[in-house]
């Protein structure tokens, strides 16, 4: 599970509050959808830069790194990973799939739809607190 910092626990929450707030979200957009906002977030970048980054589907884009150094030609998905994110963690992200993430959901594990703006932050805020608790323990 991504690392249990201060940072990485604020980046969650502060993506969760932004998509709360009304930012542009789109699914089929790779800066706008569920990752592009944490990378906004992290990166500061906006999300049109990331979608170009992207280009295309940020399932295969994490997955196209380096055999030899572990990271992209480009950086992105290594600046994500540095931060304390693992790429497995991001692509659950994606699919609000994480089964830790699912069973810490308020009220008990239960499926989310990934292109749900409401669910992506409750993804978000979950996983953040998850993490908080770990942090303590």
């Amino acid at each position: 599970m991504a690392r249990a910092t201060v940072e990485v626990i604020a980046a969650l929450r502060r993506t969760a509050a932004r998509l709360q707030q009304g930012a542009a979200y789109q699914w089929g957009h790779s800066g706008m959808c569920n990752c592009g906002h944490l990378a906004q977030t992290i990166t500061e970048l906006p999300g049109a830069v990331i979608h170009r980054e992207v280009a295309g589907e940020w399932s295969e884009y994490l997955e196209d790194y380096c055999v030899v150094t572990g990271e992209r030609v480009d950086d992105l998905r290594a600046k994500m990973v540095r931060f304390g994110f693992e790429p497995t963690e991001l692509a659950a992200l994606e699919q609000l799939a994480d089964p830790a993430v699912l069973r810490a959901l308020p009220g008990g594990h239960r499926h989310l739809v990934r292109n749900e703006r409401d669910d992506v932050a409750l993804y978000l805020e979950t996983w953040a607190e998850l993490l908080a608790t770990r942090r303590v323990a």
